[in-house]
């Protein structure tokens, strides 16, 4: 390794050869602010354009200041990194961006947890000298069943456009227009719902501005909880518990799994349901659907479409509709978890306690912003009344559990109720990257070989590399696995199906990085990829806790087979619980 030796602020430091000054003013703990740099190393994601030059520092012989985040480390190099020249420059480039920017931080969705306004504070903008002159963009609103988007706000760091185009590889967003009118938006600025956008929310994730935020779908289900005639049921999310606490103070990775049912209660949800449920009834249909298709395919049936692809991240489905509507039949039919749990909610557990399910009302807790999305999608609705009917991200769910006055951190644990909230370890892996088809093997392993399944953690399934494989023993059947999370990463695996050269058997892919716990609509991880492996770390650790990991020996979900679905697959499960796939080019647009 070569490395080259310069001073950054009166003291010497030896880097790697090609080092940005940034990483080494950072390797020696000298904080240099930045706005549109962004940094999730762990899965190679960086977004350096240079652009608002508040990382500018001071190098000596230059006659020009220079982005920290874009330049490069030169032998001998002397580096000032907060000279009165560098400050002066930090507040005008800062005072620039705010002239033409909204000042309704009041009400803006972002106010508190906003990078520019952080910025603004920390570089001591008090006023705007010449704001009276300035002009203002005057874009209109744009919203989508997920994702509004106020181009007014945005200040053009192009992380949103890194994210979609480089990492996602979607190609929903890019730069249009110049100097004051110069924003990020889809192709001749067609509204979101219109573009090739899968609703993923890694844009909303890494905006730094309230440019991208998520529809907030609260207000509804405050009034659904106000209405004496509807029993309102709420579902939440794995990867929900393990980042919830973020947003009251606690350390990335606390599990607040019991708090968290507290709150619903406190909220005023008449039954307090776990998605790990329907990830468990997830894993029994299309665990079924897998086995059924690799024996077949392994008999010569050469219908039997092998790999089987995952198909509980509804981004993930939207990319392969749009991008490989020619696959639309090797992806499992089985329908995602918050999905299931509505259908088997307003059948069988409305049944149970004698509701109409058209006063039922199902609410869903979700690190993703796609889920609004996909419960809107007309096949998952009865004669107009959804499956699931609201669906709400994490942020969100904090949002009002602060409106509410909720101590969160004082809450006693409570439990999740009965039929719908036993679930076992295998259901909690789903929000983590490779989590989905762990679960899976775990399950098809003791039904393709009758065996008990002693080593329980498939710890070869596991980690954050993009792209990763792995070969599962089934007493003697090889099983090739494929994992990819981040849909630039799933776009290089169905390639290779579309190619007809993939060797595995069974694929798993979620559209965000890290999986579930990193969605759009968790707490905003602001670039730390230290905080997603907290996260996944504590799903790993609620799953290790739990009495009973495999999801066939869930005793609610062999109950309710018994008592309404029969087998795995069978009729009335596929009817309820499985679906098909469209053509995206056949643009499907979901009204709101």
């Amino acid at each position: 390794m070569e490395t080259i030796k310069l001073n950054i602020d009166n003291k010497e430091i030896e880097v790697e050869k090609g080092t940005t000054i940034l990483k080494a003013a950072r390797q020696m703990g000298i904080e240099i602010p930045t706005l549109c740099y962004l940094d999730l190393h762990d899965m190679n994601i960086e977004n350096k354009p240079g652009g608002c030059r508040i990382c500018v520092v001071e190098v000596e012989k230059r006659r020009n200041l220079a982005p920290a985040c874009s330049t490069k480390c030169e032998n001998g190099m002397v580096v000032k990194t907060h000279t009165t020249r560098v400050l002066n420059a930090r507040r005008t480039v800062m005072e620039f961006i705010l002239s033409d920017h909204p000042k309704d931080c009041l009400v803006c969705a972002k106010s508190g947890n906003c990078e520019l306004q952080d910025m603004a504070n920390r570089l001591g903008i008090r006023e705007i000298p010449g704001q009276e002159y300035a002009e203002m963009s005057t874009y209109k609103p744009d919203t989508s069943p997920s994702i509004k988007r106020d181009l007014n706000k945005c200040i053009m760091c192009r992380r949103c456009e890194t994210m979609c185009n480089d990492i996602q590889t979607v190609g929903a967003l890019s730069a249009v227009n110049r100097g004051f009118m110069a924003a990020v938006a889809p192709a001749f600025e067609q509204n979101l719902e219109h573009s090739t956008c899968t609703y993923c929310g890694q844009c909303v994730a890494v905006c730094p501005t309230g440019a991208l935020t998520e529809v907030d779908n609260t207000p509804d289900v405050l009034r659904a909880l106000a209405d004496p005639t509807k029993t309102v049921v709420v579902q939440t999310a794995p990867a929900v518990r393990a980042a919830l606490g973020e947003a009251f103070g606690m350390e990335p990775g606390t599990l607040v799994t019991g708090k968290l049912v507290s709150a619903l209660r406190a909220l005023g949800f008449d039954y307090v349901f776990d998605t790990d449920f329907s990830a468990d009834l997830t894993i029994m249909e299309e665990g079924t659907e897998l086995l059924g298709r690799l024996t077949r395919h392994l008999n010569g049936d050469r219908t039997a479409r092998i790999p089987i692809l995952t198909s509980c991240c509804p981004g993930w489905v939207n990319f392969f509709e749009e991008y490989f509507p020619d696959l639309k039949d090797v992806p499992s039919t089985s329908k995602s978890p918050q999905q299931m749990f509505g259908a088997i909610a307003k059948t069988y557990f409305a049944e149970k306690i004698k509701v109409d399910r058209k006063d039922m009302v199902v609410v869903s807790i979700m690190p993703c912003l796609a889920k609004k999305y996909e419960c809107q999608r007309e096949e998952f609705s009865v004669d107009g009344n959804r499956d699931v009917d609201f669906s709400i991200s994490t942020r969100e769910l904090a949002n009002f559990i602060k409106q509410a006055n909720i101590d969160f951190k004082s809450l006693e644990d409570g439990e999740f109720d009965d039929p719908l909230g036993e679930s076992t370890g295998a259901g909690v892996i789903f929000g983590a990257t490779g989590g989905v088809i762990e679960a899976a093997c775990r399950t098809a392993y003791e039904l393709y070989t009758g065996k008990k399944l002693e080593k329980i953690d498939f710890n070869e399934l596991r980690g954050l590399e993009g792209v990763r494989s792995a070969t599962i023993d089934f007493d003697g059947l090889p099983l090739n696995i494929g994992i990819a999370h981040g849909l630039g990463n799933a776009r290089k695996l169905l390639n290779e199906v579309r190619e007809g050269k993939s060797q595995f058997h069974a694929i798993e892919v979620m559209a965000c990085p890290g999986g579930c716990i990193g969605g759009g609509g968790q707490p905003l991880h602001h670039g730390k990829s230290e905080i997603l492996k907290a996260r996944a770390a504590a799903i790993y650790r609620e799953d290790a806790n739990k009495p009973i990991r495999k999801s066939h020996e869930n005793p609610f979900i062999t109950k309710l087979y018994e008592e309404f679905l029969g087998k795995p697959n069978s009729e009335k499960a596929h009817h309820l619980l499985h679906t098909s796939y469209f053509d995206k080019k056949k643009k499907i647009i979901v009204k709101q």
